[in-house]
């Protein structure tokens, strides 16, 4: 195996950071990881992931915001940045706006700046989301005006063209809006795991809404496939969607989620709540041409690998494995 330049993770001890970090290092990156172990869920379950990346002696792990770190000493020597850090979540941000525009904004802003005065960084990749679309015409194409309806998405969009202005001869930057991403470790405040968790203990499922709305839901493991390409693919200064091909609605999710735990599950239908659009479906037209990119795992498949994950997580009273 080719040596593998340097690189650096933000958010490395977050789901997908962790993914992401885990496939780096398999393929012989050295890789400095910084996470902030934030509260915006359980920092036990970042803390575990960050204690199994250590035990790889090609990642060092930083702890700190990146608003405070000094920055300089981190990108020394960095070729490559994947920008994970943020804070996730639609609904949490109508109460907590300034939180979200420090962790995802100002923390972007400053870390673009010290990319670009970085003498050794090339490019960096951004995780951005298709919750700028809002309401927006399906499929969402990147072309279409975005249209936030949260601030959670307002601060995605203001963070991702704080990284696609920088200037391509001192920075590349791409930007990738990932659609719903799920699998094994997968946020447990998102629809999916609360879903399962649910099931699984014979507990009630609370669904905000009719249960017809649906989601273009994206696999992790082609997440990370996505984002590691974009490290090498010739383009820049582009933002770029990555779903997982088709969309699927919460009641056939939870009749898919009767299959996997034979049984019947209870549900109980709530009014849908502020934030949350109706329909999200990538047009993955750019991620075929420029990253040579197209999901590979059915959602099928993947919310099964989801399921028994979380049934063995569960058995083990409640330890994370991930």
């Amino acid at each position: 195996m080719s040596a593998r330049p340097a690189c650096l993770v933000t958010g490395s001890a977050g789901f997908i950071g962790y993914h992401l970090t885990r496939r780096l290092l398999d393929e012989g990156w050295q890789v400095t990881g910084v996470d902030a172990f934030t509260d915006s869920y359980d920092p036990a379950e970042k803390l575990e992931r960050a204690a199994r990346l250590v035990r790889n002696p090609g990642y060092r792990h930083v702890a700190g915001d990146l608003v405070h770190l000094p920055l300089e000493p981190l990108l020394r020597g960095v070729e490559v940045v994947f920008h994970l850090a943020g804070r996730p979540g639609v609904r949490p941000s109508f109460d907590l706006e300034h939180q979200y525009q420090h962790d995802n904004v100002c923390a972007t802003a400053r870390l673009v700046d010290a990319c670009r005065a970085g003498p050794s960084v090339r490019r960096l990749i951004y995780a951005s989301s298709s919750s700028l679309y809002g309401d927006a015409p399906l499929p969402f194409r990147e072309d279409l005006p975005p249209a936030p309806i949260s601030p959670y998405g307002r601060t995605k969009l203001e963070a991702e063209r704080c990284c696609l202005s920088a200037p391509p001869e001192e920075l590349e930057t791409v930007a990738l809006r990932y659609f719903t991403v799920y699998g094994p470790g997968q946020r447990p405040d998102l629809a999916l795991r609360r879903f399962a968790e649910a099931a699984l203990r014979d507990q009630e499922i609370r669904v905000f809404g009719d249960g017809t709305q649906s989601r273009d839901f994206t696999f992790v493991e082609d997440i990370v496939a996505a984002t590691y390409r974009a490290a090498e693919a010739p383009v820049a200064g582009l933002a770029i969607n990555v779903g997982g091909g088709s969309r699927v609605n919460l009641l056939e999710v939870l009749a898919f989620l009767e299959e996997l735990v034979q049984r019947k599950v209870r549900v109980r239908f709530e009014p849908a709540v502020r934030g949350d659009v109706r329909h999200t479906e990538a047009d993955l037209t750019r991620a075929r041409e420029l990253l040579r990119f197209a999901p590979r795992v059915a959602f099928a498949d993947g919310y099964a690998r989801e399921v028994e994950w979380l049934r063995q997580r569960i058995g083990l009273n409640g330890g994370c494995r991930t």
